[in-house]
């Protein structure tokens, strides 16, 4: 009898060490975050993804399961309000209590200001560290490219309310509330495409893991020492092939990819849309076919959260021959560990193509 009491206390002990040993759950927005922290937190367990990477994460509505795992949340890894201004207030009310990290804000990350106007002439000269802020001159430009926007501009912005373009309803839902509450001025949140702020963000990523839990320490650390390894392995290759296309002319489709322009020594001539990918305003699509004829520009990227339509009918009638795929998310590549590395691939593929 004492035999029977004895394990059974013994059995009580050792479910309580494991509830005790039961790892944080973690929520993370975007998928090239997500991968991050799923290297650190490998064969440990896995953090739940809120935003699916084949919708923008400017505007969208969470699904269910996706709000209730932030319900759920210990620690939410989350991109920046400049990125996700309708997230802010889920994280107040559905994870209050949960330990927050925003990514840009954390120490060490590089952040440049936005960059204003449709083209990027005289924005590579900047620091790193720049925060100045530029000033928007499109007011300025409204009349001088009013001879840009004939009927065929019409049917451009036409484009913007079909059926295509919101063509995965329950993933990506676009409202204008959420272009009211963004900000344009301050940081460029896009800040995941200079692979220097994965580094950082990793160590963050194990730091706060430890500090939740701390049996899983040694795994943490382990695992923050292989991502850290890849990253500078990743580095060290994209600047060898980027070398060789310091001459690249291209137009992205809104301005997402300035970290990893700098960091990689190419510079975008110009992008179609502003980079909280609000609609271009006639006056913006001017500049930027003004800019394909000064230029003689045969390079355009589209993404493949918004419809690739929108590009076709901006450079109708253009030099542009080429239009690839630039995606800063990874819609077609899956989720997972590996997604980050794959996701910094296939922009350095869609340079060569463009190369090409």
């Amino acid at each position: 009898m004492l035999q029977l009491r004895f394990l059974g206390s013994l059995a009580g002990l050792l479910l309580s060490s494991s509830a005790l040993a039961s790892p944080p759950n973690v929520a993370v927005d975007i998928s090239p975050v997500h991968s991050l922290v799923t290297q650190v937190m490998y064969g440990v367990a896995t953090p739940d993804l809120l935003i699916q990477p084949e919708a923008s994460p400017h505007s969208y509505s969470l699904r269910p399961s996706e709000a209730q795992a932030l319900s759920d949340a210990d620690i939410v890894f989350w991109m920046s309000q400049g990125l996700t201004p309708w997230l802010e207030k889920s994280l107040d009310t559905l994870s209050s209590k949960a330990h927050k990290v925003e990514m840009i804000a954390v120490k060490g990350t590089i952040a440049y200001a936005f960059r204003e106007g449709a083209t990027f002439e005289g924005h590579d000269d900047h620091d790193e560290h720049e925060d100045e802020q530029h000033s928007d001159d499109h007011a300025e430009h409204e009349e001088e490219h009013q001879d840009h926007a004939p009927g065929w501009f019409d049917q451009f912005l036409s484009l913007f309310s079909s059926d295509d373009h919101d063509h995965e309803s329950e993933k990506e839902e676009h409202n204008d509330d959420h272009h009211d509450e963004h900000n344009h001025e301050g940081e460029d949140p896009h800040a995941w495409l200079d692979p220097m702020n994965a580094k950082v963000w990793v160590l963050k990523i194990r730091d706060v893991l430890v500090a939740h839990d701390p049996e899983n320490a040694s795994t943490y650390q382990q695992n923050a020492e292989k991502a850290l390894a890849r990253l500078d392995q990743q580095i060290d290759t994209i600047n060898q092939e980027t070398q060789k296309m310091n001459q690249l002319q291209f137009i992205v489709f809104h301005d997402a990819y300035q970290y990893f322009e700098r960091r990689f020594g190419l510079l975008a001539a110009g992008s179609i849309s502003l980079g909280d990918a609000q609609d271009p305003s006639p006056a913006r699509v001017g500049e930027i076919r003004d800019l394909v004829k000064k230029l003689n520009i045969t390079c355009v990227f589209s993404e493949p959260q918004y419809n690739a339509g929108l590009v076709n009918s901006v450079f109708e009638g253009t030099s542009v021959k080429t239009i690839g795929i630039m995606d800063p998310l990874g819609a077609n590549i899956k989720v997972g560990k590996d997604q980050y590395e794959q996701l910094l691939n296939s922009m350095l593929s869609s340079l060569k193509q463009c190369e090409s």
